[in-house]
C-alpha cells in the first residue's frame, strides 16, 4: 500500500511537555496529514515548562485536548466517535491503557517509546519497535501485528563554518574550546551524573568544556556536582537544539535506560562522534552507526573514553540515515497501519 488510499489517522498522546516521544509523534502528524485527515488527542495539561507539542504541530492537524485526570476516557471515547478513524496510533502506556477500554471498529496501534510495561499493549491490533530489544519484549501472546521501525527523522541543513563560530560566541565559547555535548532531560535515568562524575576526574581536560542542553527536576543536583566550574555549563532547554549539535565536537549518551535515543540519530546526523553507553538502544545504534560504548554506570570506563577524545579528537563521522528519514519511514508505518486495519477486519 501507498498512499494512494485517504485514511483517516487520530493519534493519541497524554503526556506533557515535548521530549523524544512528543517530537517522534509530532514529526509523524506534520508528514501523515500531507495525504491524510490527521487528529491528535492530548491532555489540557500538555504544556510543561512552557512547552507543549502543540508548539510543533502543521496547522492542518486536528487538534483534541481532553480533561486530564476526570472523563478523560470519556471525552476521548467521544473524539474517536467524530472523527471516525480507520487507526487510532496510542503514544505510552496510559494511551494505550485507555483506548484498549474504548469500543471502535478502527485499528488500534500502540508505539513502544518505552515498553511493554502493562498487558493492555497486548490488546492492540499492532505494536510499533524502534528497537530491536522491544522487538524481542513481546510475549509470545501477542496475536497482532509487530513493526520493526526505524525512528523517524528530519535531517537537519548543514551550518556554514560563519554561522557555527557565532553559535558558538553567543553561548560563550571561541573555535579553541572543545565542547562535549550533553543533551535531554535532566533525570536519573540519564545518568548525567556519572558523566560529571567520568569528567572531574579527568587527568587533563585541557581546553574542553562539558555543556548540558535540557531541563529537568536534577537539575540542582546536577549543578551542585558539578561545582563552581567554568568548564561544565548549563543552559536549559533550546529551541535550536539541531543547529546546537552542530557546534559541539562530541556528544555522550551515557543514560542508565534508553529504548532509542533520538538525540543520538540527530548527532549522527550532525556529524558528530558518540560516546554511548550499552544501554538499550544506545548499543544498538552504537553497532548499527559507529561510535565509542561503555557499560552503564562505569565511570572509570567513560573517563577513559572522555581523555581519549580530548587528547586526539576524532573527525567529523556522518552515516547513512536515510532509512530514518521522515518519509521512508512513514511510507513503512502506512503500510503497517493497512496491515493493522486488514487484522482488525479479519476477526
Amino acid at each position: 500500500m501507498g498512499d494512494d488510499k485517504r485514511l483517516n489517522i487520530c493519534h493519541v498522546l497524554l503526556s506533557r511537555g515535548f521530549a523524544g516521544s512528543e517530537r517522534s509523534t509530532a514529526e509523524s502528524c506534520n508528514e501523515q496529514v500531507k495525504n491524510h485527515a490527521v487528529c491528535l488527542i492530548v491532555k489540557k495539561s500538555n504544556r510543561k515548562l512552557g512547552k507543549s507539542i502543540l508548539d510543533y504541530l502543521d496547522t492542518r492537524v486536528e487538534v483534541v485536548e481532553v480533561a486530564s485526570v476526570f472523563l478523560t476516557q470519556y471525552q476521548i471515547q467521544n473524539a474517536i466517535r467524530k472523527f471516525r478513524p480507520d487507526v487510532v496510533h496510542c503514544h505510552l502506556r496510559r494511551a494505550t491503557r485507555i483506548l484498549s477500554k474504548i469500543k471502535t471498529q478502527a485499528a488500534l496501534v500502540s508505539t513502544l517509546h518505552i515498553g511493554v510495561n502493562g498487558k493492555h499493549f497486548y490488546n492492540m491490533d499492532g505494536l510499533v519497535c524502534n528497537a530491536r530489544w522491544q522487538v524481542d519484549s513481546i510475549a509470545r501472546e501477542f496475536k497482532g501485528i509487530v513493526l520493526k521501525a526505524n525512528n523517524s527523522l528530519s535531517p537537519h541543513r548543514r551550518l556554514t563554518d560563519d554561522e557555527k563560530q557565532k553559535l558558538r560566541k553567543r553561548f560563550g565559547f571561541d573555535d579553541q574550546q572543545l565542547l562535549i555535548g550533553a543533551v535531554g532531560r535532566l533525570h536519573e535515568s540519564k545518568a548525567w551524573d556519572t558523566l560529571i562524575a567520568a569528567y572531574k576526574s579527568l587527568s587533563n581536560q585541557k581546553q574542553s568544556v562539558l555543556t548540558f542542553f535540557g531541563g529537568g527536576g536534577l537539575e540542582e543536583n546536577l549543578k551542585f556536582q558539578a561545582g563552581n566550574t567554568s568548564n561544565i555549563r548549563f543552559f536549559g532547554h533550546q529551541n535550536n537544539i539541531k543547529d546546537i549539535y552542530q557546534m559541539f565536537d562530541l556528544l555522550v549518551c551515557p543514560s542508565r535506560f534508553e529504548p532509542l535515543p533520538r538525540v543520538m540519530l540527530e548527532a549522527y546526523d550532525a556529524g558528530l562522534p558518540i560516546i554511548a553507553s550499552n544501554a538499550g538502544g544506545c548499543g544498538e545504534l552504537i553497532e548499527d552507526y559507529g561510535g565509542d560504548v561503555f557499560e552503564v554506570d562505569n565511570i572509570d570506563a567513560l573517563a577513559e573514553l572522555l581523555q581519549s577524545f580530548i587528547d586526539n579528537p576524532k573527525a567529523n563521522h556522518r552515516p547513512d540515515l536515510s532509512s530514518h528519514y521522515i518519509e521512508t519511514a512513514n511510507q513503512a508505518m502506512m503500510t503497517f497501519y493497512q496491515q493493522c486495519i486488514n487484522h482488525r477486519l479479519s476477526y
